[in-house]
């Protein structure tokens, strides 16, 4: 396996597991990833939030831990980069404001490069104007969003992933194993034990 360069998007209120978890892994199977957010730069932090399912109509939030980010937005080509991930949680809402953000992800989907999205991350999906004609999972809440894009929202499992082309998406957290595995994949990670 030869190692990849992840972009991983975030920001401010992100969701603490869909933040943290596919950063770790990523590096943890020998990948760079630059974790950037806009008007941040390498050093600063971003709020996370952890949102949890307890039974009511939609998920509740707390406070989460503060992610440091590794690399300036400023700086990003994608031409540097293999692939991209996206964390889910209320920052793509705001994310989805900054035009070089959508610029970045119209330019993965051109290089027809690996575009993995979790829970609220669609939004970016959908701003972005790339998803019309495929099957995209997304957070309950987000499915009128993916199906107004042009896209066929996915009602999956909670813990459930798709793969349509280079859009790998998922509903929320409880998927990051089959998204994680899912993405991999598509990067042509093999892990052997």
């Amino acid at each position: 396996m030869s190692a990849k360069k992840i972009l991983f998007l975030t920001g401010d209120f992100a969701e603490d597991y869909e933040t943290m978890v596919p950063f770790q892994a990523m590096q943890m199977v020998g990948h760079t990833v630059h974790a950037v957010c806009p008007g941040k730069k390498s050093g600063d932090t971003i709020k996370t939030a952890i949102h949890d399912f307890e039974g009511d109509q939609t998920y509740t939030e707390k406070p989460g831990h503060l992610f440091a980010l590794n690399a300036n937005f400023e700086d990003v080509n994608v031409s540097n980069y293999d692939a991209l991930m996206i964390a889910g949680g209320r920052a793509p809402e705001y994310l989805r404001m900054t035009e070089r953000v959508l610029d970045i992800i119209r330019e993965f989907d051109k290089a027809q490069k690996p575009i993995a999205a979790v829970c609220h991350g669609a939004q970016l999906l959908t701003a972005a104007g790339v998803i019309k004609g495929k099957k995209i999972s997304a957070y309950p809440a987000c499915a009128a969003e993916v199906t107004l894009a042009g896209a066929e929202y996915a009602n999956i499992s909670v813990d459930d992933a798709i793969t349509d082309g280079h859009f790998i998406t998922a509903p929320a957290w409880p998927a990051h194993p089959k998204w994680l595995a899912q993405f991999l994949s598509a990067l042509g990670t093999k892990i052997t034990l």
